[in-house]
């Protein structure tokens, strides 16, 4: 059920208090605590894997006039800001599923044939914007479309990239390096082929560890990263109208920390008893979940030890998350200015 109206507010206000105060972690692991026995609303998702044809915004004389101009990045940053908080919209607040949106924009990315990445903005086409793991991501798309109109000197390669780094840091994360420089494809004949990005089941323990070593493999990615950029499951939850799967990983989807790493270890998991697909649940409540490829995180040796470090350390958590994730966003992309990206 949603929460009332007071509850709502409360709850937005304890987010929001934990955004604006990164000092304090004890403050964090408080407001966990209240947030699990406070109701929780219904993730609204309002679209499954939405088609996108295009913005009809991009490769028009106007936004060839435009390539002459500079983008203002200070007041594209205030235009995202301004749209981050949105009532009704899940938990109060967008980032996540913009964090999403970059994340699912850059993952395509394939090493050895120098294909995919955030260059190109492609998932607006057909077909990859019917990819079961963009699901709902349409969502996001529309609400940067409006970002893109009032700044057509901005790729919207560049926008959905921005968005997300602007939206981790007013979820408390870290600040992370962006270079502006990519460009936007005319059409879906650039779209990568489905099964680029990571599932959440392979169906075994051993099936799952060599998944998501192959999925950031072929990106270029270490044990190291890989775990780093799992913490980004602290934000945002799971849809039943899109991945099939339900919940939130933490008690605070709409702030940055390393608390995704903590409840690995320290929370008991079991296997959720539902109709759905197989995930998992803790024992002290049944409110948070994690998929098999989460768990996968601590049943490998050298996952495991990773997450042992950031459970402990924030700070390292925060640090090596910014740089794997400026690497994630610049993977293929060769006019950054100040030179070409990770590749």
């Amino acid at each position: 059920a949603k929460m009332n109206r007071f509850s709502q507010t409360f709850a937005r206000a304890g987010a929001r208090a934990v955004r604006m105060s990164r000092s304090s972690a004890m403050a964090k692991r408080l407001f966990s605590a209240a947030a699990s026995t406070a109701p929780r609303r219904v993730g609204m998702g309002l679209a499954g894997a939405a088609v996108a044809t295009g913005l009809g915004l991009g490769f028009s004389s106007v936004t060839m006039q435009a390539k002459e101009a500079k983008a203002d990045w200070g007041k594209i940053k205030k235009d995202i800001v301004d749209i981050l908080e949105e009532d009704d919209y899940d938990d109060g607040h967008i980032g996540p599923v913009l964090v999403r949106l970059a994340w699912h924009a850059s993952g395509t990315y394939d090493k050895n044939t120098k294909t995919g990445g955030s260059d190109g903005a492609t998932m607006r086409f057909t077909p990859e914007a019917a990819h079961g793991a963009n699901a709902g991501l349409a969502e996001a798309r529309k609400r940067l479309e409006a970002i893109k109109a009032k700044n057509p000197e901005a790729s919207i390669a560049d926008i959905w990239i921005y968005a997300s780094i602007v939206a981790i840091e007013d979820m408390g994360g870290p600040k992370i390096t962006f270079r502006p420089g990519r460009t936007d494809k005319p059409s879906g004949e650039w779209c990568t082929p489905d099964g680029r990005l990571p599932d959440a089941d392979k169906g075994t323990k051993p099936a799952n560890m060599g998944h998501i070593r192959d999925i950031f493999y072929r990106m270029g990615f270490n044990d190291q990263e890989i775990v780093a950029l799992s913490g980004a499951h602290a934000l945002g939850r799971c849809h039943t109208d899109r991945s099939g799967y339900s919940g939130p990983w933490t008690r605070a989807p709409t702030t940055f920390s390393n608390e995704y790493y903590r409840l690995l270890l320290e929370a008991e998991w079991k296997k959720k008893n539902w109709k759905g697909p197989m995930q998992y649940e803790n024992t002290d409540g049944g409110d948070l979940m994690m998929l098999p490829t989460d768990l996968a995180l601590i049943e490998d040796r050298e996952f495991k030890k990773w997450v042992e470090v950031y459970a402990k350390d924030e700070k390292k958590f925060f640090a090596d998350f910014a740089k794997a994730f400026n690497k994630l966003t610049e993977l293929g992309c060769a006019n950054l200015e100040g030179g070409k990206g990770w590749f």
